[in-house]
């Protein structure tokens, strides 16, 4: 059980959730783009590498130098950010290159439910029938956006499998959210900066090992050169921002509060994308809204059991 939070901690920890989630909704269209040029990986290593980089700089000026390289817990917040910043992304970006943006977006947004599972076999509490309806419900409107329920299945098997990897992404990030709230007693620079660093080695090694199989190639610096404005934008709003105001706000108002705000990302991916261009079909939309309202009315049973459990 969590411990509950002061007003003023949650009504912060909520805007900090937000902004993050609002700038993870537009990353996925956005990260769609550069893949043109840029593969997933390579830019998992920018994207983190850079933050790290920046963050382990801050950390030393404001906490001290000894802080960077020793501290209580420092190698099990390293595997975290191998975990949240390594798997997650890998997994997601990874997938997100043979699928669409809408589609990885709604499966991010199963987070929230997500989270109940992974606490239930965590030893939490065990998912009420509300829970176990609204995962149903949530699942139902993944299917639905997913395939259309054609007759005829048009998703080809590479798709499929990309749809599979991000829903195991969304599962990585679960554990590492649920697993950060542990280390309340270190500073949100401290914290985010060694998962930084463990996200951003582990991010390397993946390259080194998917290069040298084969399997994907390096970049040229003309590629790099022609997505510089949207690494960037990735790298420092993206990662560095988004995890710093995620870390916080996620211990302000709690694991599971702030996976509630998930449901947030395919509403403003699905704005960006209809912006672009991209007209989706009605069954599309209601896929979507199945996904978003079994989220909300997870959320509200959650937070009529907490107000219970006050009292």
């Amino acid at each position: 059980m969590e411990p509950p939070s002061r007003p003023s901690d949650f009504t912060t920890g909520t805007f900090l959730v937000l902004i993050t989630v609002i700038v993870w909704g537009i990353q996925f269209p956005l990260a769609k783009h550069t893949f043109d040029a840029i593969n997933a990986f390579h830019s998992a290593v920018f994207r983190f590498s850079l933050p790290a980089i920046i963050l382990l700089i801050a950390l030393g000026i404001r906490e001290g130098w000894s802080t960077v390289f020793i501290g209580k817990d420092k190698f099990k917040v390293l595997g975290l950010g191998v975990i949240g910043m390594c798997g997650a992304p890998s997994l997601i970006f990874g997938g997100l290159m043979f699928t669409r943006p809408e589609i990885a977006a709604i499966m991010v947004a199963t987070q929230p439910l997500i989270t109940v599972l992974v606490q239930r076999l965590l030893g939490g509490p065990k998912p009420g029938l509300v829970s176990l309806l609204c995962v149903a419900v949530a699942f139902l409107g993944v299917v639905t956006v997913v395939t259309k329920w054609k007759t005829s299945l048009e998703i080809s098997q590479t798709e499929l499998l990309a749809d599979i990897m991000i829903l195991f992404g969304a599962l990585c990030f679960v554990v590492y959210t649920i697993s950060t709230a542990r280390y309340r007693h270190l500073s949100n620079l401290r914290l985010t900066a060694w998962c930084m660093c463990g996200g951003a080695a582990a991010n390397t090694l993946l390259v080194v090992i998917l290069v040298s199989a084969g399997l994907i190639t390096h970049p040229s610096m003309a590629a790099w050169l022609s997505m510089k404005w949207e690494l960037m934008f990735l790298a420092i709003v993206g990662v560095l921002g988004a995890m710093l105001t995620w870390n916080l706000g996620s211990k302000k108002v709690g694991a599971l509060n702030a996976m509630l705000f998930i449901n947030l990302i395919p509403i403003v991916t699905f704005s960006i994308r209809y912006w672009q261009g991209y007209r989706f079909e009605a069954i599309e939309l209601v896929g979507a809204a199945m996904v978003i309202g079994a989220l909300s009315v997870q959320n509200i049973s959650m937070r009529i059991q907490n107000a219970r459990a006050a009292v």
